[in-house]
């Protein structure tokens, strides 16, 4: 509702519209009608003139009878920022109470999909490998991003954010809808960015499993693995950039979790079996059996 002071003005400002278009009439209909014939207009630019003087008139009554039936409508500026806030306020999909995503962190050739793989025999999680749903998703018939991920492995660089946040979230919300609520999401986050969004989008992280192996020993493991795996990324020219991307990107990440206490360290220069000791008991600390 508008102010009596604004409403009064609003009512006078229609009726100094009416007086003007009034006395608007009053002019051109003496100028129409004067006494010196030769100077006025013809009969039929005196038709066109009374029309227009009508229809001022119809006008001028018209705002008049809607304001006192109706009143002024306020005009209401748009926030342009209020829809992208209202987005953001939705809040992440899924409760940390509901789900529970541990990320899985370490340089290629770290042995967390073996760890991961042991995990969800003994403890029911489910093992999402980002890369996994990348290469899927890359040869997947009809695919808009195929092309662009398929680039994006051989350089060994990281694929844009909006696409793995989105298969992620895809492959979370099936496995959901069936009772799975234990996540291991393994190979992210790789950046920071992509960090911040699937905290914000899909669901908080309970903490992160950092695969700790020196660089020689990923090395030998990825060459020896590409022998028979078929991936177009375990060749030694992509693996030294995947090192790469690691260290500039990804351990960002691992400290950034570190400062909230949200890592546990696991050492994989060791045996198969004396690593998987260590992934379960910082799994039971942290989440339980």
């Amino acid at each position: 509702m508008l102010s009596p002071v604004l409403r009064s003005t609003f009512r006078c400002s229609i009726n100094a519209s009416r007086l003007k278009a009034s006395n608007s009439c009053a002019l051109l209909s003496k100028r129409l009608y004067s006494s010196n014939g030769s100077s006025g207009p013809s009969s039929s630019h005196r038709g066109k003139i009374l029309a227009l003087l009508g229809a001022l008139a119809v006008g001028s009554t018209i705002a008049s009878i809607s304001y006192q039936k109706n009143g002024p409508v306020e005009y209401v500026e748009k926030d342009s920022s209020s829809q992208s806030q209202q987005t953001s306020s939705q809040g992440p999909a899924f409760s940390p109470k509901d789900v529970s995503v541990i990320f899985v962190l370490g340089g290629p050739g770290a042995g967390k999909g073996t760890q991961c793989a042991n995990l969800v025999r003994d403890h029911q999680f489910v093992h999402l490998s980002a890369g996994d749903l990348l290469r899927a998703e890359q040869n997947r018939e009809g695919s808009k991003y195929g092309d662009m991920i398929r680039h994006h492995i051989k350089e060994g660089k990281i694929v844009p954010q909006e696409v793995t946040v989105a298969l992620l979230k895809q492959a979370i919300r099936e496995n959901y809808d069936l009772g799975k609520k234990r996540f291991l999401v393994d190979g992210f986050p790789r950046k920071m960015d992509q960090a911040l969004t699937f905290e914000e989008q899909i669901v908080p992280s309970k903490f992160t499993l950092f695969f700790d192996c020196p660089e020689k020993v990923m090395l030998k493991r990825l060459v020896e693995r590409g022998k028979t795996s078929g991936r177009s990324d375990d060749n030694v020219e992509s693996i030294k950039k995947r090192f790469a991307t690691f260290i500039e990107t990804s351990m960002p990440v691992v400290n950034y979790f570190e400062s909230q206490d949200k890592v546990v360290t696991v050492s994989c220069d060791h045996t198969v079996e004396q690593v998987y000791d260590q992934v379960k008991a910082a799994v039971k600390d942290k989440i339980g059996n």
